[in-house]
């Protein structure tokens, strides 16, 4: 860890007794794509992970293609939390990534505001589970993908391979970084913005 990201979390808050509405977002995709990364640097709070070591009973069961050098795993969620302000709470929800855990993802999104899909663009396939439960539980969500430092693809070659709505943002980011993680969570919210507007019958005459 850094001394600027150390010195950051040594000076958070504790939650204000008046905060009294709490907005869930959940971060989804496949594995190693960076959820536990963006929680981490996005989150006010020291994050609550429920990381494992990979072990060779993991080997034929889990694939670590494209992440061999992977050495632990998110095996529930990771926990986060942003004070948007006096009243107001957002809590980051990150779910596992291998298949095995999938079983999951139906009760994370439970209440869940909208969802950021992680995706790792070496490893597209991988993201497209994500995208078909979110559409089925009919929850909004951006697409954001993680910079791996691998060949760049794209906004169009990208919505193309993940048959992406024109509605549904995407954008690319950092999730190492503070900012850039901020950057995709305000495109989620402005996002839910809109689809709320464009859903708000106009008022009689």
């Amino acid at each position: 860890m850094d001394s600027a990201t150390s010195d950051r979390r040594e000076t958070r808050q504790t939650l204000s007794s008046t905060a009294d509405n709490g907005l869930k977002i959940v971060i989804v995709g496949g594995f190693g794509v960076g959820k536990t990364t963006m929680v981490r640097s996005v989150s006010e709070i020291r994050p609550l992970n429920t990381e494992e070591t990979m072990t060779t009973a993991g080997e034929g069961v889990d694939d670590t293609d494209g992440v061999a050098g992977k050495s632990s795993t998110t095996v529930a969620f990771d926990f986060g939390r942003i004070t948007l302000d006096a009243h107001n709470v957002l809590y980051l929800f990150g779910a596992p990534g291998q298949e095995r855990f999938w079983f999951l993802w139906d009760r994370l999104f439970s209440g869940t505001l909208g969802a950021v899909v992680l995706v790792d663009t070496r490893r597209l396939a991988d993201s497209w589970y994500a995208i078909d439960r979110l559409e089925h539980h009919g929850t909004p969500f951006v697409v954001a993908c993680n910079d791996f430092g691998g060949p760049g693809h794209t906004a169009e070659e990208v919505r193309a391979a993940l048959d992406l709505p024109p509605e549904v943002p995407l954008v690319f980011c950092d999730a190492r970084s503070r900012a850039s993680s901020k950057d995709v969570l305000i495109s989620l919210v402005r996002h839910l913005q809109t689809a709320t507007l464009s859903h708000t019958p106009e008022p009689t005459p």
